[in-house]
């Protein structure tokens, strides 16, 4: 609300575009916006991975993040990284499969990552002859409030603050306030080229829900 940029978008012609923050112990003092980073690509016609590219050459304007690039209509999707050492890369195109993306880099072992991960498959071998439950899977993958044990934090952050952060839904007091999961979204694309997308999302304290269903224009 505050930067104009979005989380997570999608467009009638096939691109999808996601990113999360990176956590770090650092942030620069006037950084610009990654969620603008998801709009520009959604808005440009420069492939998934021109547009990588081109981030990449301003990628240290921005503080950490992890972002995806997606063009369904060519089975190409991009993983962009502003934060690599010297045994990772900033840009790699991901293989089909099953992959988690948290605060850490794409598919780092976080354990709530990993928690996500089986429980996702789970519920495709449950499902997998049958029409895929949308809300469903929000529902039973989303809400999870399991927490690690102390012993397995990263260390990024003191165990008070990070602790309450281990958990797929999150629901914490800091002493600046209230924190936590404020959304869950799901994109479901069909082989048909339907595409639905449902949020439950919190509004004024209250829990609410929408599904958006369309088709993806043929190029």
């Amino acid at each position: 609300m505050v930067g104009g940029g979005t989380w997570l978008g999608s467009t009638r012609d096939g691109r999808i575009a996601f990113l999360t923050n990176f956590r770090e112990l650092d942030s620069l003092p006037h950084p610009k916006t990654r969620g603008d980073l998801t709009l520009r690509f959604l808005q440009s016609n420069k492939s998934p991975q021109e547009f990588a590219e081109e981030v990449l050459k301003e990628a240290h304007l921005y503080n950490g993040f992890n972002l995806i690039l997606a063009d369904i209509c060519n089975s190409t999707m991009i993983y962009v990284f502003n934060r690599p050492t010297c045994d990772q890369v900033s840009l790699t195109r991901v293989t089909p499969g099953i992959h988690v993306l948290t605060n850490g880099t794409l598919d780092a072992p976080w354990p709530k990552a990993e928690r996500l991960r089986h429980n996702f498959e789970e519920l495709i071998d449950q499902h997998s002859e049958n029409e895929f439950p949308i809300k469903e899977m929000v529902e039973k993958l989303m809400t999870d409030t399991t927490k690690d044990e102390e012993s397995m934090l990263p260390g990024i952050h003191p165990p008070a603050r990070e602790l309450p952060l281990t958990s797929i839904f999150v629901e914490a007091n800091f002493p600046m306030g209230h924190y936590g999961t404020r959304s869950s979204s799901a994109v479901f694309v069909k082989s048909n080229k339907e595409v639905s997308f449902y949020e439950k999302y919190l509004d004024q304290e209250k829990w609410k829900d929408r599904m958006v269903t369309y088709h993806i224009n043929d190029k």
